[in-house]
């Protein structure tokens, strides 16, 4: 079980952005035979066959074709995190240094982000002489940016008001002094040039996210904690490729790892795009099901693993969770449950991942938020919604949700890499 976290930890570093994510994907599939697909051409695949297809840069959907009539399995996660991003004129000059304007990117535990080692990664668009414009992808890697506190001093009442940032004024990032010979935009253009071997005056545009450059790292007395960032989400998105290759044949058999849910996931590579209901439609054509016999042989038998993070009971402070339904750490994978339908999880998907959990031999927990906050969703109702196929909220249990260095549990992703591939590999037809 360690040594799945082992390898999940070595594909966070390298994928500090969603476009790396994706692109460490398709190059992790490539590798294990699966051919890429463009939404733009003809497919003619057939059964058995192994594809993926990238929209956008960062999202991407993976499948192993099965026979005409089998149902479908299909994990689902996201391969965004919350956090800041550039902004299009980012580099100004205050008060003696070039900083960095940054917008919020969904929801991340702002002051997580102080005294941090912060550097630069995303894409950058170019102008390019026989393509018009092509994409390359950067790392800036080394410390490059910072968000200093403030002393105690200047800020008496901190730790007992906490931490605050006024998104406007307080979040400019610190890039360096400012040198008069070269105006602050014109500086961070030569950087990313730099980076992506291209002329400076040839960027466009570019979409950056501001990460951390500590690598992850295990934890805890006996080393049975993992700590990095992006756990939320890239721990299910590489749970979900480990399970697909893995798996034995049979059934179709599909992954689909979506960029913006933490933004709420309505854009057109998002989860409440179109994007999993065409890539369906055409393997549907591929098996020559007409529009009939899709919606009676895949989509009413079939069935979707929302996979995202968890919320595990926080030792210190256990009065903010359920008292019922505490989740911990190395306590195995955890069922989803929401009457509002924040989660996807009915009572038939619950007793079937718990099913499953017992067949792999692995222990299974269940959370339910406290009665009394407002809890958070999924890409799962959005999708059970889109698709009309069962849907099931899971994931592994974890500390610091959205903060910019959050701990799981090293034991847990290898158990949820252990059902997810019971799961691909299951033909069970479940009760309408």
């Amino acid at each position: 079980m360690v040594e799945a976290s082992k390898r999940l930890l070595n594909f966070i570093d390298r994928s500090p952005t969603p476009w790396h994510a994706v692109a460490s994907i398709a190059q992790w599939l490539q590798q294990a035979g699966f051919r890429r697909y463009e939404e733009t051409e003809d497919w003619q695949i057939a059964p058995g066959a192994c594809g993926y297809v990238v929209r956008d840069g960062g999202s991407i959907i993976a499948f192993r074709l099965g026979q005409t009539d089998a149902p479908m399995r299909i994990i689902g996660a996201h391969t965004d995190s919350p956090g800041f991003r550039v902004k299009p004129r980012g580099a100004f000059r205050q008060a003696g240094f070039d900083s960095l304007g940054i917008e919020v990117y969904g929801g991340p535990i702002i002051a997580t982000f102080a005294d941090r080692d912060l550097t630069l990664a995303g894409r950058i668009m170019v102008e390019d002489r026989d393509k018009g414009i092509s994409t390359r992808l950067v790392n800036l890697e080394r410390p490059l940016l910072r968000l200093p506190n403030l002393a105690i001093h200047l800020n008496r009442d901190v730790n007992q008001a906490g931490l605050r940032f006024d998104l406007q004024d307080e979040l400019p990032l610190v890039l360096g002094c400012a040198a008069e010979q070269l105006p602050a935009d014109e500086g961070i253009r030569q950087l990313l040039g730099a980076a992506a071997g291209v002329a400076p005056e040839t960027i466009l545009s570019w979409e950056l996210a501001v990460v951390d450059v500590q690598p992850g790292a295990f934890f805890g007395r006996d080393n049975e904690f993992i700590a990095s960032a992006r756990l939320d989400n890239l721990a299910s998105c590489h749970a979900a490729v480990e399970a697909l290759l893995a798996a034995e044949p049979g059934q179709t058999q599909v992954i689909a790892l979506f960029d913006h849910e933490e933004v709420g996931s309505q854009s057109y590579k998002g989860a409440d795009g179109t994007f999993l209901a065409d890539v369906l439609a055409r393997l549907a054509e591929c098996l020559g099901l007409r529009r009939e016999s899709e919606r009676r042989s895949l989509h009413a038998r079939s069935v979707l693993l929302s996979a995202d993070m968890a919320h595990a009971l926080h030792p210190n402070v256990a009065r903010v969770y359920e008292p019922q339904h505490h989740v911990h750490l190395n306590g195995g994978p955890v069922i989803k449950i929401n009457a509002q339908q924040r989660y996807a999880t009915d009572g038939v998907g619950e007793a079937y991942f718990e099913w499953l959990c017992r067949k792999a031999e692995i222990p299974c927990q269940k959370y339910v938020h406290r009665t009394n906050l407002p809890c958070g969703s999924t890409i799962g109702p959005i999708a059970a919604g889109r698709l009309g196929i069962r849907t099931i909220d899971v994931g592994n249990p974890m500390w610091s949700m959205h903060s910019a260095r959050e701990s799981a549990g090293a034991h847990d992703h290898g158990m949820m890499i252990k059902v997810m591939t019971l799961f691909f590999s299951d033909a069970t037809e479940l009760p309408s």
